[in-house]
């Protein structure tokens, strides 16, 4: 399962529309690697002026991995961090993570990032399997 989804939270979704904050809250004590490196990135981000920042560091264990892969393999938790932390996200190789700014996806930079070009020449033998 990719999140712990209190009762509370669980009986709200039966009955309506939930608030983002609540599952956000959710994604963060369900996925805490996930969320902690996608926080990290947004800070970085809005600390600086690079167009983009990303992660290049693998996960300390397959647990951290599957958590990375469960967030940004969902629509929906992957918006949500998103629009929670105010960036566009792209993904690579199993952990290669890039926080955008705002608006950048129709951008040169973002397309590079996410071209197949870009996909073949950050492939690695090691990555293989994850």
């Amino acid at each position: 399962m990719s999140l712990d989804v209190s009762p509370k939270l669980l009986a709200e979704a039966e009955s309506g529309d939930i608030r983002e904050e609540d599952f956000v809250d959710t994604v963060r004590t369900s996925l805490p690697y996930a969320y902690d490196l996608i926080a990290s990135l947004a800070t970085e981000l809005k600390g600086g002026t690079a167009e983009f920042t990303d992660n290049q560091t693998p996960p300390p264990s397959e647990q951290e991995r599957g958590q990375l892969l469960r967030a940004l393999a969902s629509d929906a938790i992957r918006g949500s961090l998103e629009r929670h932390f105010g960036v566009e996200l792209a993904f690579q190789n199993c952990h290669r993570v890039a926080a955008f700014r705002p608006g950048a996806r129709y951008g040169e930079t973002y397309g590079r990032f996410t071209s197949v070009r870009s996909q073949v020449l950050n492939q690695s033998p090691e990555f293989r399997d994850c």
